[in-house]
């Protein structure tokens, strides 16, 4: 591993570390992943883990290769004293937007670990109903060790979610695109339609 690596490593860490102190406690940080999506469930992730040598890679899933971060999520759910996933699917997506959806899988992700922590830290501006002190971190996934776990097992989780549903929904590249807006699965929507498993709220470009 790379000094610049540990440096981000440790940047991360102690930016978790300003929290714990503050609060006297154990913290957990939680993030989601497909938000953006066409397709598929909003998932959200509370992870506690403390730090190891076997997670100076751990950062915004978004910037590590897919082989990485499924090594990185089999090495944290080994790692964290705890964690827990909440899933929204797409019906209920569209029933309440996806803003309040990802509050829920956020909100069901927390209440789901198994240890309480003290204090949550959540990327994004918005934060779930808690009763515990939650703390909204703006690109908290690049700044925070425990956000940046959170959104590898989100991901992860995800990822694995929407490739199993390509046999189930030939067709739409849900392997490579994960449900995302690529120019193949807007081609495949205008080709097959909408499937059950799209967010019927979304705009699609001119195919509705």
């Amino acid at each position: 591993m790379t000094s610049r690596a540990r440096a981000r490593f440790e940047r991360l860490v102690d930016f978790d570390a300003g929290f714990i102190e503050s609060s006297g406690g154990m913290l957990a940080g939680v993030d989601e992943a497909g938000r953006g999506a066409l397709a598929g469930p909003v998932v959200a992730a509370a992870v506690m883990c403390r730090p190891h040598d076997d997670l100076l890679e751990v950062r915004d899933s978004k910037l590590i290769s897919e082989n990485r971060r499924e090594i990185l999520y089999d090495i944290l759910k080994e790692r964290c004293l705890a964690y827990a996933v909440g899933i929204v699917g797409p019906e209920e997506i569209d029933r309440i937007n996806i803003l309040k959806a990802t509050m829920v899988a956020m909100r069901q992700a927390i209440q789901g670990l198994s240890v309480d922590p003290q204090i949550v830290l959540v990327d994004g501006r918005q934060l779930p109903e808690t009763d515990i002190r939650a703390v909204a971190v703006t690109g908290g996934d690049g700044k925070s060790f425990s956000v940046a776990a959170a959104s590898i097992i989100a991901k992860v989780t995800r990822d694995r979610m929407m490739r199993a549903s390509d046999a189930e929904y030939p067709g739409y590249g849900f392997v490579r695109n994960k449900g995302y807006g690529t120019k193949e699965h807007f081609e495949a929507i205008h080709s097959l339609g909408k499937a059950d498993i799209h967010r019927k709220s979304f705009r699609t470009g001119r195919w509705g």
